[in-house]
């Protein structure tokens, strides 16, 4: 094995200097498989960590075991409504090997033990004698006077039954997601619920065109603000939006109407509390997070996962495994992947050659667990999706582990919303360099799937600004009736379209919306906080100003519509890589065909040139399919939209020529395609 070029190396001589890490990389991820499948049978049976820790019914003896991982510890207790919360009166044992244990029998406890009842478990250790919730609660509540969470003991009489199939992507059709937080999805001030999701908001998304609905904040967070990514407990899904039953309802629903759910998992880091979460649950700061400094990320506030630890591998599999399985969630995508990959996280590093790939302080054990996770996420679901947040660029990411890669489907192309603000906020539009905007759209390798998008959620978070809101910033609060003129906002609005079609065009095979971009919301994201009195003002979506006819707002509601009816039916993103036609830097002009439609995008703020020749790679009549300049879409509609425009040919090549009108992006086909 170690003389044999893995499959990525002889796709790409660069890496050629470190082959043998990239061989050591597999090795390492096919060595680890083995153990595992030769000690549990496979990778999902080990994977099941949740059927044996937390609360489980055992048929044979008729009664609920609670088992605990706690080597540190040195003696636990359960207490809760079922004792009338006696501290003492229930303690667990301990097996030998670092497991508490402690079997409730129905002929005492059926009718205290139930559905609803509340639960909590006392750990003795080093640090004393602490409440904690235990670590693999399906369902937590908190108190609203005292805010303390406690297990909510989950057991339904009648457990949901999913009445949908998961869904599966037609073949060629792209992956365009829709990016929610449940909480904030309502435009009532307040926190947005499962049910009113969906029956509210997954109407919309279908109405907008999109197939695939990306949930944040799922998994349990103590802190609202945190968009869900400082999670405590990793098998309960967030109780500010409902109950378990409500989520799978909402998920069934989505799989009823066409649209795939991926969550956004977080295994990247958890939370520093210890009321809940698993910070120094036994005592010690070694149980799941590394020791010491090592244990806490620099930067987020929070601890990190030792992935070497084989009761943490469990820990995190058996909880993708549960989603999947549990929940009928079609994928994930895996925050903070750059974090994991690498010892220094990705901060202050240039990833300028391969050795700083694989021999410069890359995190072995949390790069085999990532592949394991992808390899569980396919054994589960073949057609299931897993996606990679990565800035880092890492070689393989989203090839095959056979191939020497890390086994994602997709990554996220996030240099490419980073790419749109740093132009808005440094540069005039007079400044703008075509060149660099098309190599920055097409700069990556077309074989492993991107997912494009033109602005990321942080950007919509309260100290940064959507690309609206950066186009038109206090404008959009005065200006966005019809019956208002202001430059600020035509420019905007302009500009605001061109940039979504343009980067959807080019930018990747799937595309990505966070709720509320496509209509340019106007407002930022701001969490309830002392710093804005606890207000929800900002913590929400206001649909309705699309709803207004006398608004500007819908008109870009309706050009994403038609943006995304364009990339599907033409198989824009999937096709071959585009041909650039024409690059133009004195008219900030670029032109490109893509699965035989021509797009024209002329970026100048101010000229537009009658008769532009535009060269053409196939003769024919043309007809202009969607324009940002029409009417319907808020534009002035200088080009005649209904003629057809023919090719000539000069010296055996083909030309067309067009009134190329400034701040308008325009898509041509030949007359008679489908």
């Amino acid at each position: 094995m170690t003389s044999q070029l893995m499959k990525i190396v002889k796709k790409d001589p660069w890496l050629e200097p470190v082959s043998q890490a990239v061989t050591d990389r597999y090795l390492r991820y096919k060595n680890r498989l083995n153990q595992l499948e030769n000690e549990y049978g496979s990778l999902k049976s080990f994977a099941t960590g949740d059927k044996l820790f937390g609360f489980n019914y055992d048929k044979t003896r008729k009664g609920w075991w609670y088992r605990e991982w706690a080597p540190a510890a040195s003696q636990l207790f359960v207490m809760g409504d079922f004792n009338h919360w006696n501290k003492y009166s229930h303690p667990l044992d301990n097996n030998g090997r670092g497991i508490w244990e402690i079997f409730l029998d129905d002929k005492t406890y059926a009718d205290k033990l139930t559905h609803k009842s509340l639960l909590k478990v006392i750990v003795q250790s080093q640090m004393g004698e602490n409440e904690r919730i235990p670590v693999y609660a399906k369902r937590l509540v908190q108190d609203e006077n005292s805010k303390d969470y406690s297990m909510q003991f989950w057991h339904p009489e009648k457990p949901y039954t999913f009445k949908n199939k998961p869904v599966k992507l037609k073949k060629n059709e792209p992956m365009l997601i829709y990016e929610t937080h449940i909480g904030m999805a309502q435009e009532e001030k307040g926190v947005g619920s499962y049910l009113e999701f969906r029956d509210k908001i997954i109407p919309k998304i279908v109405k907008a065109g999109y197939n695939t609905i990306q949930l944040m904040a799922i998994a349990e967070h103590p802190y609202y603000g945190s968009f869900g990514y400082h999670v405590s407990n990793f098998f309960a899904p967030s109780s500010r939006f409902g109950t378990p039953e409500e989520l799978k309802s909402l998920i069934d629903t989505a799989h009823e109407a066409g649209l795939l759910v991926i969550m956004d998992i977080v295994h990247s880091h958890t939370v520093k509390n210890t009321r809940e979460g698993l910070n120094l649950f036994d005592g010690s700061d070694y149980q799941y997070t590394h020791h010491g400094e090592r244990g806490n990320h620099p930067q987020w506030d929070s601890k990190l996962f030792n992935y070497g630890k084989e009761e943490v591998l469990q820990f995190l599999l058996s909880n993708v495994r549960y989603w999947l399985e549990e929940f009928q969630f079609d994928g994930f995508r895996f925050d903070g992947v750059t974090s994991m990959l690498y010892f220094h996280h990705g901060m202050g590093v240039t990833f300028d050659s391969p050795e700083k790939f694989f021999t410069e302080g890359p995190e072995f054990d949390a790069i085999t667990y990532l592949q394991l996770a992808n390899k569980l996420i396919h054994d589960i679901r073949e057609e299931a999706i897993s996606i990679a947040e990565d800035v880092s660029g890492m070689p393989g990411l989203c090839e095959p582990i056979e191939d020497g890669g890390i086994g994602f489907d997709y990554r996220l192309g996030m240099g490419l919303p980073d790419f749109w603000i740093k132009l808005l906020k440094d540069q005039t539009d007079e400044q703008w360099n075509i060149h660099e905007m098309y190599n920055t759209m097409t700069n990556r390798h077309f074989d492993i799937k991107t997912i494009a998008y033109a602005e990321s959620h942080d950007q919509a978070l309260v100290g940064d600004k959507t690309i609206a809101f950066r186009l038109m910033d206090k404008d959009m609060y005065y200006s966005m009736a019809k019956n208002t003129e202001s430059l600020v906002v035509d420019r905007g609005i302009a500009l605001h379209k061109m940039i979504r079609l343009f980067t959807i065009s080019l930018g990747g095979e799937a595309w990505l919306n966070f709720m509320g971009n496509e209509f340019g919301h106007p407002e930022w994201i701001d969490f309830p906080r002392e710093g804005n009195i606890w207000s929800y003002k900002h913590a929400r979506r206001q649909w309705s100003l699309i709803e207004k006819d006398y608004l500007k707002y819908h008109w870009l509601s309706d050009f994403d519509k038609a943006m995304i009816a364009l990339v599907k039916q033409h198989n824009i993103m999937q096709a071959m890589p585009p041909f650039l036609l024409l690059a133009d830097e004195a008219h900030k002009t670029i032109v490109f065909e893509r699965n035989h439609l021509v797009f024209i995008f002329n970026w100048h703020p101010s000229d537009s040139i009658p008769d532009f020749e535009i060269p053409l790679r196939e003769t024919g009549d043309y007809e202009i399919v969607l324009s940002t300049d029409e009417k319907r879409f808020g534009g002035y509609e200088r080009m005649n939209q209904k003629q057809p425009y023919p090719s000539y040919t000069r010296d055996g090549k083909a030309f067309m020529k067009i009134y190329n009108t400034n701040r308008t992006a325009t898509v041509l086909k030949p007359v008679g395609l489908k």
